[in-house]
């Protein structure tokens, strides 16, 4: 891995230059994207048909997956699998179910009363990748706090398998069972997100609201396109780790993680930001005896020794700090002694993992958390999804004649000021004779 030490006065600017993310310009796929787009907004099906042949190698025999084929798919399920996948759901539910924001009602005076609601959207497209890896995983973070915030109609659209007959992966459909969605259709990348946003009339797919879930850069850059036909997540780019840690890190914890991630994508950031020169070189050869074993190894191997991934060593943990909050990663984890005060130090991070018991794949599976996180520095200003994700804060104002005649004078200030005369006379229309 690539070896940085950094300046002693390091300033906000240096910290990307020093660790650049990977090169992923959504930019250069733009224009072939707003075609597939244009092609499903106006040909439909026949686009579909033309996308999965030229993609995914396979035309479904129904782009809608028949019920009997999730069915078969669950009962087709390991024991196993199906225990660590419902583990999964009932932990991602609890977080969800506590994390529900509460309506709130304000009275300011007699008869004036300000009410705030959280609405949730009509309906949602939950999409679920299917190249490099399977992610029942991903459908499960998406739908639970869908369903948590009780969206009225949820569907998941998923690549077509050619080894699984032009169905999504049995495993993606199986998950869909153990959570009750029935409307999945086997399309995939940027043909998904049109088909969500303008609906394909000759399958039963209906358009949604909002488009939520991860992709490759095709699905990144459909999203933009579509975002105001459609409401949108984020933009999601390669995922990322940075990891603090001091002298006291068990250097094979740190390399097994930093690899965790870096199997993911050849474009994944792995960092590590510490002040122990000791701790790099130790890194460093757990990373040697590590990689070799790993059943991703060369794509590990590429993401690794890639600009974006480093061994970067600080002059403080204050300064570790200070890198974290500038290059806001996705995941953040923390293997330093005061770890838990430390990680109240952290403001720009998708998610914060504090000890050295708390790798990012816990978080990707069971730890309860949402795996479905800001890149790209999105941390600085969105956050995660979530609940919320799917809710819209909707005010409700009501007005008693008593309450709006205290305050019809002062409506009337602020609209003459303004030069909006009509905006008074509104108010106080209501107590002419």
């Amino acid at each position: 891995m690539r070896k940085v030490k950094l300046p002693t006065n390091l300033g906000a600017n240096q910290v990307n230059s020093l660790i650049p993310r990977a090169a992923v310009s959504i930019s250069s796929v733009t224009e072939a994207v707003e075609s597939l787009i244009s092609e499903v907004r106006d040909d439909s099906m026949a686009a579909l048909i033309r996308h999965a042949e030229r993609f995914d190698g396979v035309v479904p025999t129904n782009f809608r997956v028949p019920q009997q084929a999730i069915d078969q798919a669950l009962a087709e399920l390991s024991l196993e699998l199906r225990g660590a996948i419902e583990e999964s759901i009932s932990r991602v539910r609890k977080v969800s179910l506590a994390t529900m924001p509460s309506d709130a009602k304000i009275s300011l005076a007699e008869g004036a009363e300000v009410s705030q609601v959280y609405v949730p959207v009509e309906s949602v497209g939950l999409y679920v990748p299917g190249g490099k890896a399977v992610y029942p995983s991903s459908v499960i973070m998406n739908a639970v706090p869908a369903q948590v915030a009780r969206v009225p109609r949820i569907a998941v659209c998923s690549p077509a398998q050619k080894e699984n007959d032009g169905l999504p992966n049995p495993t993606i459909l199986a998950t869909c069972a153990l959570l009750g969605i029935e409307e999945v259709y086997a399309i995939g990348g940027a043909s998904a997100v049109a088909a969500f946003a303008y609906g394909v009339q000759e399958i039963g797919l209906e358009p949604v609201r909002l488009v939520t879930g991860p992709g490759n850069i095709y699905v990144a850059a459909a999203k933009r396109a579509l975002r105001g036909v459609i409401g949108i997540d984020s933009e999601a780019g390669p995922t990322e780790i940075l990891i603090i840690a001091d002298s006291s890190a068990n250097p094979r914890f740190v390399a097994a993680d930093l690899i965790s991630q870096a199997e993911h994508d050849e474009n994944a950031a792995a960092v590590l930001v510490t002040d122990s020169q000791e701790l790099i070189d130790a890194v460093e050869l757990e990373l040697e005896r590590q990689i070799p074993r790993a059943s991703n190894r060369e794509r590990i191997e590429v993401s690794l020794s890639g600009e974006q991934s480093a061994l970067v060593l600080a002059e403080s943990i204050d300064q570790a700090v200070f890198v974290a909050n500038e290059y806001a990663t996705e995941h953040l984890e923390i293997h330093t002694q005061n770890a838990a005060e430390l990680a109240t130090r952290i403001v720009n991070a998708g998610a914060v993992f504090i000890g050295e018991n708390t790798p990012v794949s816990l978080g990707d599976y069971l730890a309860g958390s949402n795996h479905v996180l800001p890149t790209s520095q999105q941390a600085k200003f969105g956050p995660g999804l979530g609940v919320h994700t799917f809710l819209r804060p909707q005010q409700r104002i009501h007005y008693s004649a008593q309450g709006l005649a205290e305050i019809a004078d002062l409506v009337d200030r602020f609209a003459v000021a303004e030069g909006l005369g009509a905006h008074g006379t509104a108010a106080k229309i209501r107590f002419e004779n």
